[in-house]
């Protein structure tokens, strides 16, 4: 999910009052979008991104 979809997401489900959406990244310290392959072509890249985002989605989950 890139940025347009989480500012979608919200008006397609009817809210987001408890603030559940965000973007795999933003369990990283650089958060944005996991970069595309569809545009670049750089899978390497957007491997990296999604294994960054797991490992820090695991550790806010741990930490709760």
């Amino acid at each position: 999910m890139d940025e347009l979809n989480r500012k979608w997401m919200p008006i397609r489900l009817g809210g987001d009052p408890d603030n559940k959406i965000s973007l795999l990244m933003d369990y990283t310290d650089n958060p944005r979008s996991v970069a595309d392959p569809w545009y670049t072509g750089d899978f390497e890249t957007t491997y990296r991104d999604i294994v960054e985002g797991c490992e820090g989605l695991l550790r806010k989950l741990t930490e709760e």
